[in-house]
């Protein structure tokens, strides 16, 4: 399985970008998929992830980013929208196994596919 995400750019601060990764390979429709994100000098962070029984989401972009796929496109996208100066990082969407528990959601070592990153750049 291969993914390649997509969609980053510079954007005003309040305004929406959507991120989007494409999935080659068969990563099964009930697989878990995320979002995470990284600036330079720091860890990579918990965004947002899909399983099969639903969403989950880091406190800072609850309410303002929404996680989304089409199986049947192989596609998995990020809406964010009322993006903030500390959005700004490169994004990450990776793919992991079904099942996973929540609190396992949020690190990246449960998750065995990533994508090469797309930047995000918010301005004031």
């Amino acid at each position: 399985v291969q993914l390649q995400a997509s969609g980053g750019g510079l954007v005003q601060a309040g305004g929406s970008l959507r991120l989007s990764c494409a999935a080659s390979g068969r990563t099964g429709s009930r697989s878990t998929v995320g979002w995470f994100r990284q600036v330079p000098g720091k860890e990579r962070d918990f965004v947002a992830a899909m399983k099969w029984s639903g969403t989950s989401y880091s406190e800072s972009v609850k309410g303002r980013f929404t996680i989304s796929r089409d199986n049947a496109k192989n596609m998995v996208y990020l809406q964010m929208n009322s993006l903030k100066l500390e959005d700004t990082a490169v994004y990450y969407c990776a793919a992991g196994p079904a099942g996973l528990i929540t609190s396992s959601l949020w690190s990246p070592g449960s998750y065995t596919f990533w994508g090469q990153g797309t930047l995000v750049t918010v301005s004031s």
